[in-house]
């Protein structure tokens, strides 16, 4: 049997004052050997010193946005297990070797904690909703199922850790972590935990509409370069439907009586038939792009060896 390996809980945290002395400690009970890493980003009260008393590695990440500070903290922590959480304390630490346990037995690359809130404050109106839609929108535009794709709570191998090309910069860094998994058609672990509210005092930095649309807006972003033929094949099939409605009156007419007479709507037939053309030729072109860039990734991801 090999030696145990390094487990690293990651900590990203903006203005978490009243709460990372709780999760530290709380991680440092259910993970004794783990060492805690704290990356502070930008905070205007005493996180970062607060963490620090409180035993953590603490870090500071000056580009605002925890999609940058994912990047550094990815980047900058040498681990065999890594687990990522939110320093808000909503959730459950002691799930933490549940989740590290999965990620082994199961030889995941990530490991997702499910939340399951029983208080109705732990989630603010709409957030339920939001992230049930984006859930399953993303299921299906990629084909394979999830449950929690808004999840903070997160364990994931090396080999993850280190192939992950972060490209985003702020909240949609968790869409993003699913899509790459999805991609490389990685293994990927659920494990059902615990959800809680935030403490008093402490305040939530996401905005239900704002936040929720630009996750909707990464998701069509991250679908047209990961799946250029499928969306720049749908956009050509429906100018091509639209040019053809347009266009058959308009040769039929011509066949009929040699003439042109309605001739705007024969050039926005015209026009609609060689966009969609283009399209689709589009598609083509990006879906060998892209199978290129998917190629360049898994290698990446093979150049770390498999998690024991």
């Amino acid at each position: 049997m090999g030696q145990s390996p390094r487990i690293a809980v990651l900590v990203p945290c903006y203005n978490e004052a009243i709460t990372v002395a709780k999760v530290v400690a709380d991680f440092r009970a259910a993970l004794p050997d783990a060492e805690i890493c704290v990356f502070d980003n930008n905070s205007r009260d005493e996180t970062a010193s607060i963490a620090r008393v409180a035993g953590a590695r603490v870090q500071h990440v000056g580009l605002q946005g925890k999609g940058h500070v994912v990047r550094r903290l990815f980047a900058d922590v040498e681990a065999d297990i890594y687990v990522m959480v939110d320093g808000d304390d909503t959730y459950h630490a002691a799930s933490a070797p549940a989740l590290v346990q999965c990620l082994r037995e199961g030889h995941h690359d990530m490991v997702v904690a499910v939340r399951h809130h029983e208080a109705a404050e732990a989630y603010r109106a709409g957030h339920v909703w939001g992230n049930r839609m984006l859930t399953g929108f993303l299921s299906w535009l990629f084909g394979r199922p999830c449950q929690d794709i808004l999840s903070g709570y997160r364990a994931f191998s090396r080999r993850f850790a280190k192939s992950f090309p972060v490209l985003t910069a702020g909240f949609e860094i968790e869409t993003e972590l699913t899509v790459h998994a999805l991609e490389l058609k990685m293994s990927v672990g659920e494990v059902d935990t615990p959800y809680k509210e935030r403490p008093e005092g402490s305040f939530s930095k996401l905005s239900t509409y704002k936040d929720g649309f630009r996750i909707l807006k990464t998701m069509l972003r991250l679908f047209s370069a990961e799946r250029p033929l499928a969306f720049f094949g749908g956009i050509a099939v429906v100018m091509a439907l639209a040019g053809g409605i347009l266009g058959i009156p308009v040769i039929l007419e011509f066949l009929h009586s040699g003439l042109v007479p309605r001739f705007p709507t024969a050039i926005l037939s015209t026009g609609l038939m060689i966009l969609a053309a283009l399209s689709g030729f589009a598609g083509l072109i990006l879906d060998t792009v892209t199978r290129g860039r998917r190629e360049l990734k898994m290698l990446a991801y093979l150049q770390h060896r498999a998690a024991e």
